[in-house]
């Protein structure tokens, strides 16, 4: 009977051994699953730290010289997190009228606001895009320009500098499983610095205010 009772206790022993082995490979295997799928998904989904985008407005650079501005922009994104891009934002223009004419002035786009000549900005700058919730975004463009001025004949006649900001509020959409992406947004134009303005372009400036409010734009980008 003792020696019963010893390989009954011993048996027990490795029925419970047997069965915390079983269990511990169990959840270890489990868990490696659950790593696995983990690692699949995200080897699935686009994980994509760079971008560079441009606006509509530099596929538009047709029509009458008069009032065709040359307007050239690109912008080169880096993804901080999910919510938050820097960017370096490459920009020139050629202006033929001042910036302070609101979208629904009468006098917008009327000959009479013109300048004498054209004004060239061009400069380098910063940028900053928080998502808020799903697609909407915030972005802050800040972009210091060297201004040249031109006459009639396009000829040099004064330089200066203006530091331009915006304000932006759009949403973002992704295409071709987050290759692409384009913004539709709207948003306000101010620049509190501006110097150096020749006599007859300040006599047309000075009618209007330093800001442009809702201006409404897209941007077209890839993710890289």
């Amino acid at each position: 009977m003792y020696l019963l009772t010893i390989i009954e206790k011993n048996m027990k022993k490795k029925n419970l051994m047997l069965t915390a082995i079983a269990l511990f490979t169990t959840l270890a295997f489990s868990q490696d699953l659950a790593t696995t799928a983990v690692d699949t998904f995200e080897d699935t989904v686009p994980n994509y730290k760079f971008s560079v985008s441009t606006t509509w407005l530099t596929f538009a650079n047709f029509g009458p010289e008069k009032t065709n501005t040359h307007h050239y922009e690109f912008h080169f994104g880096y993804k901080l997190s999910p919510k938050d891009k820097i960017g370096i934002k490459v920009a020139t223009w050629k202006l033929f009228a001042p910036m302070g004419i609101q979208l629904w002035d009468p006098l917008f786009l009327k000959e009479s606001e013109f300048f004498p000549g054209r004004l060239r900005e061009s400069g380098i700058g910063f940028t900053y895009q928080r998502l808020l919730w799903k697609g909407l975004f915030t972005t802050v463009e800040i972009l210091p320009l060297m201004k040249t001025y031109l006459d009639e004949n396009n000829k040099k006649i004064g330089s200066g500098f203006k530091l331009y900001t915006t304000y932006h509020f759009g949403y973002h959409i992704t295409v071709f499983k987050d290759r692409m992406f384009i913004e539709p947004q709207v948003h306000c134009n101010y620049w509190p610095i501006d110097t150096n303005v020749p006599q007859r372009f300040k006599e047309k400036e000075s009618k209007w205010n330093n800001y442009f409010l809702f201006e409404p734009n897209l941007y077209i980008g890839v993710n890289l």
